[in-house]
């Protein structure tokens, strides 16, 4: 997720509907930004934000930091597009090699590999680069319930583990040290490892600095298929993540915290 650049922050209208009408199933590639007729089309603030803590099972720790439960609901659906995943993993590993090409799955970061549940809370869902800074710099977030198990038995299997994530290239080391910490074994490397860069954009990427997040991160998987690898499994959690090609099959996890275009 490009958490380094600026988010399109409609988590009320998008948590509604994600929690009441199931915004994650296939096709719900946007959020709605109709503009409202009367008050009755917006959905209370403030009961929104009643309804993802329940979604996520809250749970309040003794130094008063927020957690999501392994028992909630959103780690139940989680733990459903695991399964398939896995399936779906399985049946690649049994079928026959395309290519010579080894296999790889690509992953986002934020609410797909780790989850920024306790960030979003302390913020009041309002994300900053500054306050997105100092939470990584000094805390790791939990991983996404189940996803570590599954990649490392990706990894375990011989399929090629890759992280494109929309954070800053100078969020490297805190985010290689999260994810260590938290239970995945793919190591973060330079070259498994991408983030954004603003500064220095790479080669590959013909839209340079200016990328759009779906620009951002299709071409960088395009990249990955160019050293030699395909590409059959593509997770994240926001349809920015998934679309563009170059994605195998894609894994939308669930989000209704907020929505990234």
């Amino acid at each position: 997720m490009p958490l380094s650049s600026k988010r399109a922050r409609i988590a009320a209208v998008t948590a509604a509907i994600a929690v009441g009408a199931g915004l994650y199933t296939a096709g719900a590639a946007t959020a709605d930004r109709s503009v409202p007729r009367t008050d009755k089309e917006i959905p209370n603030l403030a009961l929104v934000q009643e309804k993802i803590k329940a979604y996520y099972g809250d749970t309040v720790d003794k130094d008063g930091e927020h957690w999501a439960s392994a028992d909630s609901n959103y780690a139940k659906q989680v733990a459903g597009i695991e399964k398939r995943a896995k399936a779906h993993l399985r049946d690649v590993l049994d079928s026959p090699a395309k290519g010579g090409k080894k296999p790889a799955i690509v992953l986002d970061l934020d609410d797909t590999t780790l989850l920024t549940y306790n960030y979003e809370l302390k913020q009041g869902f309002h994300f900053t680069p500054e306050s997105q800074d100092a939470y990584l710099k000094s805390t790791d977030t939990k991983p996404v319930f189940g996803m570590p198990k599954l990649v490392n038995w990706a990894q375990a299997h011989g399929i090629e583990v890759f992280y494109v994530t929309g954070r800053d290239e100078h969020q490297r080391d805190w985010s290689v040290r999260n994810l260590k910490n938290v239970g995945y074994k793919p190591v973060a490397d330079q070259a498994h490892f991408y983030l954004k860069n603003k500064k220095t954009p790479p080669a590959y990427l013909p839209c340079g600095a200016t990328c759009t997040t779906t620009e951002y991160k299709s071409g960088t998987r395009k990249h990955i298929e160019d050293q030699g690898y395909r590409i059959v499994a593509n997770f994240g959690d926001q349809w920015s993540d998934l679309n563009g090609g170059h994605s195998g099959r894609a894994f939308k996890l669930p989000n209704p915290m907020y929505y990234l275009p």
